[in-house]
């Protein structure tokens, strides 16, 4: 399990790309011969990793979006999980 400084400006690993299925309302990761599908969480953090936000960023901006404190935690777990699946790349 890596672990990212929250000064890192993580993006999704090229040729991945997000959609939302409007269908079954929920939100898929694609990547070459796999889909992914994420729940709300996973969708709105990666909707965020865009290469411009550090992950410090991104934590900030779902806490106010959510109302909510003490997503720390769970937004780096994430992170980890996300990274060991090579869902993300770092912007360097």
């Amino acid at each position: 399990m890596s672990l990212w400084a929250l000064s890192e400006r993580p993006r999704l690993r090229s040729p991945g790309r997000l959609k939302y299925d409007k269908v079954r309302q929920i939100e898929l990761l694609l990547q070459p011969e796999r889909i992914v599908e994420l729940n709300e969480a996973a969708g709105a953090i990666l909707r965020l990793c865009d290469g411009q936000r550090t992950i410090e960023q991104i934590i900030e901006e779902l806490e106010a979006k959510y109302g909510q404190s003490g997503l720390k935690d769970d937004i780096v777990e994430f992170f980890a999980v996300a990274d060991e699946k090579g869902w993300l790349e770092l912007c360097r």
